[in-house]
């Protein structure tokens, strides 16, 4: 983690294999000086003006077409970005009556990052709460047989300027929001993945005799 996203330091946490909305999550953001931060941050963001945290389970994606204008997004896209980490995550392929879990990841199993926004909010007691949201776009030809919209993958390259809070004019981070050139192996899980009470290592434990989809 801190070799991918040019962290000083990064504390110990256990793996997670199966983050859900309203959960703590590791984000990457740029602090007052400069530097970058590792953070957990509550996925589901929650807009400065709202008047109840429950609008935040709306609001696990952004979609990046229209961001910049969004109240509820356009303050955070021109203020507060960040790297959303992550090595792998989930779509489901319809089959029939049922859906099958598919773990996406690189084929080199590396980390990446999708591309985030960030909020700060207060409840009416003053309590602070730090939240997020993941920008989204149209799938690439990969994923669109499983969805029709799929998180916006950093090239790293990039991760400097998407962090730059200097860089204050929205037009001029969106060229940033492209999708990657298929590089994602896409395999079959166990429906294990499907209860947010698992959190384990079998969540993306291969079907057997299941072959990578769309080879």
């Amino acid at each position: 983690m801190a070799l991918a996203f040019q962290l000083d330091a990064v504390a110990e946490s256990r793996p997670r294999y199966n983050i859900a909305p309203t959960q703590l999550a590791p984000v990457v953001r740029s602090t007052a000086d400069g530097r970058r931060e590792l953070a957990e941050l509550r996925w589901g963001l929650i807009p400065s003006w709202a008047t109840d945290r429950s609008i935040g389970s709306r609001m696990i994606n952004a979609r990046a077409e229209t961001a910049a204008t969004k109240p509820a997004f356009r303050s955070a896209m021109r203020h507060r970005r960040c790297l959303i980490p992550a090595d792998g995550f989930y779509e489901w392929q319809k089959l029939g009556k049922q859906k099958q879990p598919i773990f996406i990841h690189r084929c080199d199993d590396l980390p990446f990052a999708f591309a985030g926004l960030w909020e700060h909010w207060t409840d009416e007691e003053q309590r602070p709460l730090e939240t997020f949201t993941i920008l989204t776009t149209a799938a690439n030809d990969q994923l669109r047989p499983l969805h029709d919209r799929m998180p916006i993958v950093l090239r790293p390259e990039s991760y400097s300027r998407w962090l730059d809070p200097s860089a204050t004019d929205a037009a001029a981070v969106e060229p940033l929001l492209v999708d990657l050139p298929p590089e994602f192996a896409l395999q079959p899980v166990s429906p294990h993945v499907n209860s947010i009470a698992n959190d384990d290592p079998s969540c993306i434990a291969p079907l057997q005799g299941q072959r990578n989809l769309f080879e």
